[in-house]
């Protein structure tokens, strides 16, 4: 049977059925009985991002002076000439184009805070999106069996002087597999609500409050004042905020989506200095097997809020900026010609995007050769030649100077493209 003090320390706080005031008296009336202290100092964050459904990364940044991707892709492809359309791909390099329902990114391509790596996939070839997410999210691309998620670890590997439950958050109603493991994460739908779940525990909503609240009437004040204390406090100081009236700085504008929400509560998060390092949300749509659309439809939207979203967040961020990196993520991307269905199916390689002021940016990495047969991916994919591990160990060394891929990423034996800057 878990300990009082191993429950308290593993952060693993489940509250739910919580009504207005947003905490259970409880916890409210141990959170007051302890003087505040700013026991969080400001860290750095990095927020993730999962697209999941599988983006198509050829059409979100184009490889436009490709003859075979034109061929492959009669109704789907866009050209970066102004002349050919109302709506031209934005010329990022003379060879790859940005959707132009994603022209929220080019001021910060070209201000050099935003770095796309293109041809990044895992180098399982699975067209699960099941399979392939649960290998992305738990860093282990050939190992069904590891219990731990890939963030979940970076934050076991960043050290603590003070324990908090915040340390790793997503925004979801469930706990991403990202984040499942014995290090403190938590899943929290929406801030106003305060409902959270326990990490990696689906048993954990049938526990309810109760348990909780049966741990703290066993427990010794000895015991709270010794174990419980920073998360009490981390509890105190969200009990304080008033979310719902949150206004975002910098006149930033987040679409009314689910991304967009998501990313409102993080930028809060992170201005409450609660200890947060690492933030999880997603965005869900990308799964484009019909009528995808080209300038307009379906991807369109998506690459709209996905970019809006991002662009809300780093704006609303202001001074918090250099401490933040977000970062998305996709499972794999989608086939190189097109259905008949006017969409695309399951492929391999896609493209992901990396913004902060510690970024590469301005520039498209990785490899994309021709769209020749010969150079797909059993003939029919954008080949995968960057595994994600080299993008994903490389922003955490360099951003939460983490510098432990062993553990981080296990197996994997890879060299980081230079995503990130050196200094």
């Amino acid at each position: 049977m878990t300990s009082r003090r191993g429950f308290l320390k593993a952060g693993g706080l489940a509250l739910f059925g919580i009504g207005l005031g947003g905490v259970p008296a409880f916890i409210a009336e141990a959170a007051a009985s302890v003087k505040k202290q700013e026991l969080y100092k400001k860290k750095k964050v990095l927020v993730c991002i999962f697209q999941r459904g599988a983006m198509d990364g050829l059409m979100a940044v184009t490889p436009f002076t490709d003859e075979y991707l034109q061929a492959a892709r009669p109704t789907l492809f866009m050209s970066a000439a102004k002349s050919s359309s109302s709506n031209p791909l934005i010329d990022l390099d003379g060879h790859f184009g940005l959707h132009p329902a994603m022209n929220a990114f080019e001021p910060l391509f070209r201000d050099k805070r935003l770095a796309i790596v293109h041809g990044i996939g895992s180098p399982n070839n699975t067209r699960s999106h099941f399979d392939a997410q649960d290998y992305m999210e738990s860093g282990t691309p050939f190992n069904k069996g590891t219990s731990s998620g890939w963030l979940n670890r970076a934050v076991g590997l960043l050290g603590h002087d003070a324990a908090t439950p915040f340390q790793g958050v997503s925004l979801t109603s469930a706990m991403p597999r990202s984040f499942y493991g014995d290090n403190p994460s938590v899943a929290i739908s929406n801030l106003q609500d305060f409902t959270i779940q326990m990490r990696g525990n689906p048993a954990g909503a049938n526990m309810a409050a109760r348990s909780f609240e049966d741990l703290y009437d066993q427990t010794s004040s000895g015991l709270l004042k010794q174990t419980g204390k920073e998360s009490f406090d981390a509890v105190k100081m969200l009990q304080k905020t008033d979310t719902k009236n949150y206004q975002p700085a910098n006149n930033a504008v987040y679409p009314n989506t689910a991304l967009g929400n998501s990313l409102k509560q993080i930028a809060q998060l992170i201005k409450m200095d609660v200890g947060m390092e690492v933030a999880f949300a997603e965005s869900g749509g990308w799964d484009t097997h019909f009528n995808q659309g080209a300038a307009t439809g379906i991807f369109a939207r998506n690459v709209t809020d996905l970019s809006s979203s991002m662009v809300a967040l780093w704006t609303d961020l202001g001074t918090y900026q250099d401490d933040v990196t977000v970062m998305t993520m996709t499972e794999f991307g989608r086939t190189v010609k097109q259905n008949g269905t006017g969409g695309t199916d399951h492929g391999r390689g896609s493209c992901n995007f990396i913004l902060g002021n510690d970024v590469n940016g301005g520039l498209v990495h990785g490899n994309v050769q021709p769209l020749a047969v010969e150079n797909l991916e059993d003939g029919r994919d954008l080949a995968v030649t960057t595994d994600f591990r080299s993008v994903f160990s490389e922003v955490a060394d360099k951003h939460l100077k983490i510098n432990n891929d062993h553990v981080l990423f296990p197996d994997w034996k890879g060299s980081k493209i230079g995503v990130m800057k050196s200094t």
